[in-house]
């Protein structure tokens, strides 16, 4: 009767157990991610049959806004392609780093932000590239432009580097980019997660909002007005503020009329472009990175957690219980001593007149010139 009693007491802890688990670390959804795959891919190698029709379609595609724009291959000068395409050939830094990608589309619902309106289809905003030195232990971010012309080592075609985040006979979207990326910086990609806009609004929201600072009070239409200096802003806002185009700045003083409405006097801030997007999306990402360390409580973190639980795609080889792990350790990162880099590029104009970036020296080299390799 005694050694029932322990068994039934054994299988309630191991219940328990399981309970607290699925309550605690999230079930996040998984990208298939095979690393051997993107080292055959990055040497042209045809590894997988053709993708079928619900591969590709839950691909993301990787599109610039301006639905112009969409053809995957891009009509470059077949004399000037070595020139272009000079530094996307990178020395390998393999066991130099290990190395994390963050993928955010532009994905909507109608649970989004009202102020960005409803889109059908998903296309990437966001390409971060999270290093951290596996010497030094020095953790930096690098911003990938989504408009960086490269060769697509599987179809060998010049494109943007968010075009070759597809499916295709070579491998899945997420291991295309990644072999893009191999391509350009000689690293392999450990791990990777992939967001939305609602999620990044949510996840905002999670912690309570995060503390933008700019130099003069802006906006962009009714979707966001940020004053002069510091202020806690919700993910609605920070994510208008992130993806503006059109932000305007005031000039003098904030003017209310006797009806109450904005009788001010602004003027469109000038040279707003997709660089200027990505040092917002690297001070957003830092910000909200620093939240962590404000959790006190096993409860606050669970809350934190269970928020990312439907918003973040992870590759499957992170498995959760990491995941958990890897937020939970930065709790003690200084995230001011974070080096914040963006690829270094040049515009190019191509003959139909799409415009494209061309990276303007070798990886290493970059990183080398920042202090980041010996």
């Amino acid at each position: 009767m005694r050694n029932k009693s322990y068994i039934f007491v054994l299988i309630l802890l191991v219940g328990v157990s399981i309970l607290t688990y699925q309550l605690i670390i999230p079930q996040f959804a998984t990208q298939e991610y095979d690393k051997e795959t993107v080292q055959n891919i990055s040497q042209g190698i045809t590894t997988t049959t053709e993708a079928t029709s619900n591969q590709i379609e839950e691909t993301i595609e990787l599109d610039t806004e301006d639905s112009s724009e969409d053809e995957d291959s891009l009509d470059i000068d077949s004399s000037i392609e070595d020139e272009l395409l000079k530094f996307n050939e990178a020395e390998s830094l393999e066991g130099s780093f290990t190395s994390y990608l963050l993928i955010g589309s532009d994905e909507r619902t109608e649970n989004s932000s009202p102020a960005r309106g409803y889109v059908k289809g998903k296309r990437a905003d966001v390409l971060i590239l999270g290093l951290i030195n596996n010497q030094t232990n020095k953790t930096s971010i690098v911003s990938i432009p989504r408009d960086l012309l490269i060769r697509n080592s599987c179809t060998e075609e010049i494109q943007r580097i968010n075009s070759s985040f597809s499916s295709n006979n070579c491998g899945n979207g997420v291991e295309n980019l990644a072999a893009s990326i191999l391509n350009l910086t000689g690293i392999t990609i450990e791990h990777l997660a992939l967001f939305n806009f609602e999620g990044f609004e949510k996840i905002i929201d999670s912690v309570g909002g995060i503390e933008l600072c700019v130099d003069n009070t802006i906006r962009e239409g009714f979707s966001f007005e940020l004053q002069r200096g510091c202020q806690v802003v919700s993910g609605e806002i920070s994510l208008n503020w992130v993806v503006s185009r059109n932000t305007e700045v005031l000039v003098g003083n904030k003017i209310v009329d006797d009806n109450g409405n904005d009788a001010s006097t602004w003027r469109k801030l000038n040279n707003v472009s997709d660089l200027t997007r990505i040092q917002r999306q690297q001070d957003v990402v830092i910000e909200l990175l620093s939240q962590v360390s404000n959790f006190g409580s096993l409860n606050e973190l669970t809350n934190f957690i269970s928020a990312l639980e439907d918003t973040f795609t992870i590759d499957e080889n992170l498995s959760n219980s990491k995941a958990a792990t890897i937020l939970w350790n930065l709790r003690n990162e200084k995230f001011s001593d974070i080096n914040k880099l963006t690829i270094p590029t040049r515009p190019y104009t191509t003959e139909s007149g799409m415009e494209v970036l061309i990276m303007t020296t070798y990886f290493k080299d970059f990183l080398a010139s920042k202090g980041l390799l010996d």
